[in-house]
């Protein structure tokens, strides 16, 4: 599982032209969070604004205690972020890269399912 700074670092090293397995292999373990429905759906829900636990149960559909424990692993991987408003936990997505993955991800989907012809 990656942490923050594993993806921090990865983003530095694209930015100054360096290609390396450690680049890939953050890429591929944040693909593979993306892998799973509910993590998936509850990504596309945090794209849209931070939420607290209980909207995204309705938004993804999934017990809370599946929802906590997916919610936990994103934010162990540095991909949501938390910050408490009173009793509640409000989280959201660390950055807008992510938003764009899970857009383009569905957008794919979109595609395929409608027949659609692929463009550039």
């Amino acid at each position: 599982m990656s942490t923050s700074t594993d993806l921090a670092a990865a983003h530095g090293s694209q930015e100054q032209g360096q290609d390396s397995g450690e680049r890939l292999d953050v890429a591929a373990s944040v693909l593979a969070l993306l892998a799973d429905r509910t993590r998936l759906a509850l990504l596309h829900r945090l794209g849209a604004g931070e939420a607290d636990v209980t909207s995204l149960i309705e938004a993804c559909g999934a017990p809370r205690t599946s929802v906590s424990q997916h919610l936990a692993k994103l934010r162990l991987a540095g991909l949501v972020t938390t910050r408490r408003d009173g009793r509640r936990v409000v989280y959201s997505l660390r950055h807008g890269h992510l938003r764009r993955l899970v857009d383009e991800a569905l957008n794919v989907a979109d595609h395929q399912i409608g027949s659609l012809p692929p463009h550039d």
